[in-house]
Parts: C-alpha cells; sequence; structure tokens
C-alpha cells in the first residue's frame, strides 16, 4: 500500500519535478513512498522489489544492511526502480534537505531509465513481473519442497553472468541473416564478375579461388557442429537444450529474465550515477537550496562523491566527466583543430563559446554505456585533473603502490574492468565435444588467466543443467588448457 507523503515533501517533490522538465528531463510518473529504515533495508536487500521470491541471500543482504545501519557504517538514502511509473523510497527521519536531495537525485535516475538506449528493452512492468515470478517460485516449493527448489535457483544464480546483454538488440530477422552470412551463400566458390573473359585469369586467379575453396569447406564444416556459431547466452542454450524438468526450465528462463532486466544497469552504472548526481548538484545549488541548508548539503554531498584508496566511485568518475563535456562542448575543445594544437598554454586558454554543453550531455546520455562513455570522453587532461593512476601489489614491500600514471593505460585498466562486468567472456562451441554429448566452452583469452577456483565452479554449475562432462578451454601459462568436471572429479590437460 503507498502511503502518501507529507504535505512540505509533496510541495518539495512538485518544485523538484517542474525544475526538472524546465531543464529538459523526460521522466516516467514517479511515485515516492515514505518508509523507516528497516522497511528501506528489506526493500533494498530485494533489489528494490518488495514481492521477490523467498531465497536466502535476501536474507543474508538484508543483515549486512541492517548491521551496516546499527553500526553506523552505512545508510541509504535513496531507492529507486526502473519502472513505469517508478517507485522510489524515502527514509523517514532524513532531514528535509536530503529528502530534496534524493527527489532531484531520483528524477536524474528516471530521466536515465527513460531515455538511455541500452534501458529501451527492458521490461516496464517489471514490478508486476517480479511478483508473478515470485508466485510462481512459491508455487514450486509448495510442490517440490523449499530445499530442492532453493538449490536450484542457487546453480541458477551461479550463472546469471552468462548472458549475452547486446542480444536484447539483435531482431530474429537480423539473426537468421546473420547465419545465413556465416554459412556461405551457396555450396561453391562465388567469382568476382568482370564484362571480359579475357580478364578472368586476373580477376579471379586460381590462388584465389582455391583459397575461398578451402573457408568454404571450414565453413561447411563449422555448420555440422551443434551450436553453429558459438553462443554466448549460456543460459539460453541451456534452457533450450539440457535436459532438465519444465519446472527447472521455467526456474532457469526466471532467472534470465531478470539478468537481462538488471543487464542494463551493470553497463551504465557510472553513467547513471553521475547523470543523477550531475542533476541533483546542479538542481539543489541553483534553485532548491535554502541558505540554512547548505552547509548539510555539502556535507552529505561531498560523502556522495568521496573516493576510497585504490577504488573508483561511479558517483565521482560519473558527475567529473558529465561536467568536463559540458565544459568542453561549450568552449569548443574537441575536434581536430583541437586535438593537434601542442600548445598547452593555448588549450587552457582554449574557448570558441560554442554554448553546445548542455545539448552534449543530453545526447551523450542517450547514446552511450560506461564502456563507451569511458572510451570516447576519457582523456589527457581529465585523467591528469582527477590525479587517476594505476596500482599493484608489491610483494617486495607487502604494499600496493602506484604503477604508473600514463592516461592511456589508466584508461585501459579501466575498460578491461568495465568490459562484460569485468568478467570472462566464454562462449559455448560445441555440445557434442569429442563426438560424446560432452559441453564443449571457450575462454575468450585477452591475456588475462581465469582464476582457477572460480572457473572450476563455474564448470560445476553448468555441468548441474548438462548433466553430462563439461570442458573448458581456456589458457594458463600461455598453454591452452582444458578443464573438466564429470561430475565426480575435475581434470585438467591439454588442449
Amino acid at each position: 500500500m503507498i502511503r502518501t507523503l507529507p504535505h512540505d515533501l509533496q510541495q518539495a517533490q512538485a518544485e523538484i519535478l517542474a525544475l526538472a522538465k524546465s531543464y529538459g528531463l523526460d521522466v516516467f510518473e514517479t511515485i515516492f513512498e515514505l518508509v523507516d529504515y528497516d522497511e528501506i533495508n528489506e526493500v533494498a536487500a530485494l533489489g528494490g522489489f518488495p514481492n521477490r521470491y523467498p531465497h536466502w541471500r535476501f536474507g543474508m543482504e538484508y543483515d549486512y544492511l541492517h548491521k551496516g545501519y546499527t553500526w553506523g557504517l552505512q545508510k541509504i538514502y535513496e531507492l529507486v526502480i526502473n519502472n513505469d511509473p517508478c517507485y522510489a523510497y524515502l527514509q523517514r527521519g532524513n532531514m528535509i534537505v536530503d529528502q530534496k536531495l534524493v527527489m532531484a537525485h531520483v528524477y536524474g535516475h528516471c530521466d536515465f531509465f527513460k531515455n538511455n538506449m541500452w534501458f529501451s528493452k527492458t521490461n516496464r512492468k517489471m514490478l508486476d513481473q517480479m511478483a508473478n515470478h515470485g508466485s510462481k517460485i512459491r508455487s514450486y516449493q509448495d510442490r517440490y519442497g523449499v530445499e530442492r527448489v532453493e538449490d536450484f535457483i542457487d546453480c541458477c544464480l551461479s550463472i546469471d553472468n552468462l548472458i549475452d546483454p547486446h542480444s536484447a538488440f539483435i531482431s530474429p530477422t537480423q539473426e537468421r541473416g546473420l547465419l545465413q552470412s556465416i554459412g556461405g551463400e551457396g555450396p561453391g566458390v562465388k567469382k568476382l564478375r568482370n564484362a571480359r573473359d579475357y580478364l578472368d585469369s586476373y580477376v579471379n586467379p586460381k590462388e584465389f579461388l582455391d583459397s575461398e575453396q578451402d573457408k568454404l569447406s571450414d565453413d561447411s564444416e563449422k555448420s555440422k557442429r551443434f551450436p553453429a556459431h558459438p553462443e554466448r547466452d549460456i543460459m539460453k542454450f541451456l534452457i533450450e537444450n539440457a535436459p532438465m524438468e519444465p519446472w527447472q526450465q521455467e526456474l532457469l528462463s526466471i532467472m534470465r529474465n531478470e539478468a537481462y532486466y538488471f543487464a542494463p544497469q551493470g553497463q551504465t552504472k557510472i553513467m547513471n550515477e553521475g547523470w543523477a548526481s550531475y542533476w541533483h548538484s546542479f538542481l539543489m545549488t541553483r534553485h532548491i537550496l535554502k541558505d540554512s541548508e547548505v552547509i548539510d548539503f555539502a556535507d552529505h554531498h561531498s560523502g556522495t562523491l568521496a573516493t576510497s584508496p585504490g577504488q573508483i566511485n561511479p558517483y565521482k568518475i560519473g558527475i567529473e566527466l558529465f561536467r568536463d563535456i559540458e565544459d568542453r562542448w561549450n568552449k569548443g575543445k574537441f575536434g581536430k583543430e583541437y586535438d593537434e594544437c601542442d600548445d598547452l598554454s593555448e588549450k587552457k586558454r582554449w574557448d570558441k563559446q560554442l554554448g553546445k554543453g548542455r545539448e552534449k550531455v543530453f545526447e551523450v546520455r542517450k547514446l552511450h554505456n560506461d564502456v563507451t562513455f569511458i572510451d570516447t570522453f576519457m582523456n589527457e587532461e581529465f585523467c591528469e585533473a582527477q590525479k587517476l593512476f594505476t596500482y599493484a601489489f608489491n610483494r617486495r614491500t607487502g604494499m600496493y603502490e602506484i604503477v604508473d600514471r600514463d592516461w592511456r593505460k589508466v584508461k585501459k585498466q579501466l575498460l578491461f574492468s568495465l568490459t562484460n562486468f569485468g568478467n570472462p567472456v566464454i562462449n559455448i562451441v560445441d555440445a557434442n565435444f569429442e563426438n560424446r554429448g560432452e559441453l564443449l566452452i571457450d575462454h575468450k583469452f585477452e591475456g588475462m588467466e581465469l582464476d582457477y577456483e572460480k572457473a572450476l565452479d563455474t564448470v560445476k554449475s553448468i555441468y548441474v543443467f548438462w548433466r553430462r562432462p563439461v570442458n573448458l578451454l581456456t589458457k594458463y601459462n600461455s598453454q591452452p588448457k582444458i578443464l573438466s568436471f564429470d561430475g565426480k572429479e575435475a581434470k585438467e590437460r591439454d588442449a
């Protein structure tokens, strides 16, 4: 049941919404609910959805949040759900300046949810969908037993990152076209056309035709494999092909559905929090704050943007990069002329007075995710201004130390940590490995070796669904290795 906000908070909400819209923010209807600290911990432990399925991990998350609040180690100021309408929670007992800050922050998030491309495929009625999932899982627990269902959910959650976040943007028609292009146009090699027969030996030399025939033979051989091309969405492959009972397929489908819903939040953490922080800071300091509230706002805002040693604060990086983009496009500090300027003094004074900054940040908010955001807009000046560097553990001193301040290396390491949520990319490449019905999974090796224990846990989890030996192809010490699990023991061998 939604509880009506007190009159002063209703007035504040109306004022902040009007201000947000006046600056171009486009939001879903947003419903704020006032809850006490215990209730907001409960909702936060459930990922923001009060009617989710029962599972022990939610209880552990609640215990963690409750102890953190009790001991003064953490406090939840805002919680908002990507839904239409958006639901957001305010904690009863917070100062009025905190409630206004949270409202402004929430409207930034709501605008991002509604307009960012990476959220465009998400279910806008997920609050209802989560409740349906909860009802279905409870019915399975009644039918098959709580422990059996919960154990299976544990296995599902252990592989809920084995999806392809980009697949939501590929339509079935496009996918069929992609498969046809992979398979070739037909059984024979297609020659390049030419109007004169006597030029044929030059336009289509024998070496070229032989090479194309070899490629065609390889493609034909690969097409006999199952799957015909590497499958990155491992959850989907298992749902469609693993020997599971119907209720188990349904549970895995539910976990996959929720994984895809939460995926854009992982892909845009820096941008989303940066955008919300940008707007709460702008609206509060320009319009909303009273004189008596300035100190409290500055204290709490600075706490949000504080950066701990050795960690990246998404709020801080996000807001500073949005501000940097706005400043650069206002002053024209972009393009070939600016990039080719070698005079640092001139670059600092550079100001073409273009005034395109606000337009640009709205464009960035619409099109990018964290990887493209960092890759496109993080430059040398920004890294120097934010004092960013790479670090590593020194075994000799027993301490973490700065390794490099080269902005290119800083950017590369940050991008590596963001790509695929920082997880290794693995694909199913053969469901009949060595003609024994075994599963072969290929790790896309990018210079970083897999953590052996985590890799083994992943192989064991997939075995639960496949029920036949699972093999993982990867590299250790630059040597191709196959890590296998047959249900009883794990083995490692040269590939």
